[in-house]
C-alpha cells in the first residue's frame, strides 16, 4: 500500500485518524503500532515476521548494551542487521555477478526485496549506536520501541528518523489544531508533487524507454525529466511522511532543502536526502576518521556504501563512487575555481553533474550507462525527429513548472506578500481552496489509474 493509493487515502488513513483521535492518550501509541503493522502487512505480508524479528533482537540486545556497555554486543547486533539486509537485498546481485564473471550457472532462489528494509535497518542501527554512545536512553517499553521502528508514515520509504529526534514525543507529544492543519497542508502538497509532477514526468521517461529511435534531444529530455521526476517523487514522499507525522504529533526533520539550487556537489549533498547523508556522516565517515586521517579512503568507502544502499546493481555502485570522486575533486581542486565563477555558472555545473549522475542511476546495466551518456553527445545521431519534438512540445509547460517548483521562488514570493495585512488575509482565504483543488485534481488522476510508482520503494 502506498500513500497515493485509493485504499490508503480513503480507507486506511481516515479509519486510523478517527480511531487515533477518539481513544485516550495512554493507548494512542498502541493504535499507531497496530495501524503500522497492518500497513506493512497489507504491503508485504510475507516479510512482516522479518521486521518483527529485527525489532525484538534490537530491543532486547540494546537493553543488554545499556547494562553492560559492551561494544561486542553492539557489533553483534549490527552484524545481524547487516547480514539480514545483505541476504535479502544483495544475494541475487552477488550470484548474478559471480555467474557473469566466471561464466557459471549457479541457480539460486530468487529472493524478493522486503519493502523498507534499507530504511528500518538503518533506523534500528542508529538507535543501537546512540544507546551505546549514551546519546539516548534505552527504551524499556517494547510496544513504544516497536511503534518507533514501524511508524507507518516513514516505515517504507523514509526519511530515516533517528530515535533521538522523537525520543520525547514517543512518550509525550502535543496534539493540536495547528499541528493537524500543518500536517494536512504538507501531505496535500506532497501528494500533488507526486501525482501531478513526478508521475507525469515519469510518463515522459517511459516514452523514451519504449522508443526505438532516440534522438539527441530525446536523450536530453529523458535525462532532465528523470532528474526532476526522482526529486519530486522522493521529496513528495518525505513531504507526506512529515505531514502525517505532524498530524500524529511527531516532528520529523526535513529531508530535502531545494537541492537543485546548489552551487556545488558538496552543497547538493547537504540538501538532498539529508537523513541518509547525515546517517553516513555520523555512523560511518566520522568513526572511520572523517577528514582527520585517510580522508580519501573514508570518502570512497562512504560513497560506495551510499551507492550500494540504494540498490543491488553496478549502476548504483558507479553512481556512489562517482559522487565520492567529484566531492574529493571539489575539495582538492575545483573549489577555488568554483569560487571565481558566477552563481549561475556554479549552478549549471552542479545541475550538469547531477543530471549525469541520475543517467547512471536510472540505467539498468553498465552498457546502458554508456549508451545513455553517449547519446547526449553523439553528434552522429539525429538531433531530433517528429516524435521527440511532439513529446517535448506536449510536456514543455510541465517541465517549466517543474523547474520552477524545484526552487524556493514561489515560497519566497508568498512569504514576501504575506507581510502585507491584506495579502495575508487573502492568502488565508485562498490557501484551503487551493489545497482542496489540488487534492481533488490529484485524486482524479489516481482514480484514473495513471502511472503511479514510488521510485524509492525498490531501494
Amino acid at each position: 500500500m502506498i500513500f497515493t493509493s485509493i485504499s490508503f487515502l480513503f480507507y486506511f488513513l481516515p479509519i486510523v485518524l478517527v480511531i487515533y483521535f477518539i481513544v485516550p492518550k495512554k493507548i494512542k501509541n498502541i493504535i499507531l503500532l497496530i495501524s503500522s503493522l497492518c500497513f506493512y502487512f497489507i504491503g508485504e505480508p510475507k516479510y512482516i515476521l522479518l521486521l518483527l524479528i529485527e525489532v525484538f533482537i534490537s530491543f532486547f540486545g540494546t537493553k543488554l548494551i545499556a547494562k553492560s556497555e559492551s561494544k561486542e554486543v553492539l557489533y553483534f547486533l549490527i552484524f545481524i542487521h547487516l547480514l539480514l539486509l545483505g541476504i535479502f537485498k544483495y544475494t541475487n546481485f552477488v550470484f548474478d555477478t559471480i555467474n557473469s564473471l566466471f561464466r557459471l550457472n549457479i541457480n539460486i532462489i530468487d529472493i524478493a526485496l522486503p519493502i523498507g528494509i534499507s530504511f528500518y535497518s538503518f533506523q534500528i542501527i542508529s538507535y543501537e549506536i546512540d544507546v551505546y554512545r549514551k546519546k539516548v536512553k534505552v527504551q524499556n517499553n517494547l510496544f513504544n520501541y516497536m511503534m518507533y521502528v514501524t511508524l507507518f508514515p516513514q516505515l517504507i520509504a523514509g526519511p530515516i528518523v533517528r530515535y533521538e529526534t522523537i525520543e520525547k514525543e514517543i512518550k509525550d507529544r502535543t496534539h493540536s489544531f495547528s499541528n493537524v492543519s500543518y500536517g494536512i497542508r504538507r501531505f496535500i502538497i506532497g501528494l500533488s508533487k507526486k501525482v501531478l509532477l513526478a508521475n507525469l514526468l515519469g510518463e515522459v521517461c517511459l516514452c523514451f524507454n519504449d522508443a526505438l529511435d532516440k534522438t539527441i534531444i530525446f536523450y536530453w529530455l529523458n535525462a532532465i525529466c528523470y532528474m526532476l521526476q526522482i526529486y519530486f517523487d522522493f521529496s513528495a514522499y518525505s513531504d507526506m511522511a512529515i505531514g502525517l507525522g505532524r498530524i500524529f504529533g511527531f516532528n520529523f526533520l526535513e529531508n530535502f532543502n531545494y537541492p537543485y539550487i546548489s552551487q556545488s556537489i558538496t552543497e547538493f549533498w547537504r540538501r538532498w536526502h539529508i537523513s541518509l547523508g547525515t546517517w553516513f556522516r555520523d555512523y560511518v565517515y566520522i568513526p572511520l576518521g572523517g577528514s582527520r586521517k585517510k580522508q580519501v579512503r573514508n570518502i570512497l568507502v562512504v560513497w560506495m556504501l551510499t551507492g550500494i544502499w540504494h540498490g543491488a546493481n553496478w549502476n548504483f555502485i558507479i553512481w556512489g563512487l562517482m559522487f565520492g570522486f567529484v566531492l574529493k575533486l571539489e575539495k582538492l581542486v575545483l573549489k577555488k575555481h568554483l569560487d571565481k565563477m558566477t552563481v549561475i555558472l556554479r549552478r549549471f555545473y552542479t545541475l550538469f553533474i547531477v543530471m549525469i549522475s541520475f543517467v547512471i542511476f536510472s540505467s539498468n546495466t553498465v552498457s546502458d550507462i554508456f549508451n545513455n551518456i553517449f547519446g547526449l553527445f553523439n553528434i552522429n545521431n539525429k538531433l531530433f525527429d517528429v516524435y521527440s519534438l511532439d513529446i517535448l512540445k506536449s510536456n514543455l509547460i510541465l517541465i517549466v513548472f517543474s523547474i520552477i517548483f524545484t526552487t524556493p521562488l514561489i515560497k519566497n514570493l508568498i512569504e514576501r506578500v504575506d507581510n502585507n495585512k491584506l495579502c495575508h488575509n487573502l492568502i488565508n482565504i485562498l490557501e484551503p481552496i487551493v489545497l482542496l483543488c489540488l487534492l481533488l485534481v490529484s485524486t482524479s488522476y489516481i482514480i484514473d489509474g495513471s502511472y503511479n510508482p514510488f521510485l524509492y520503494f525498490r531501494f
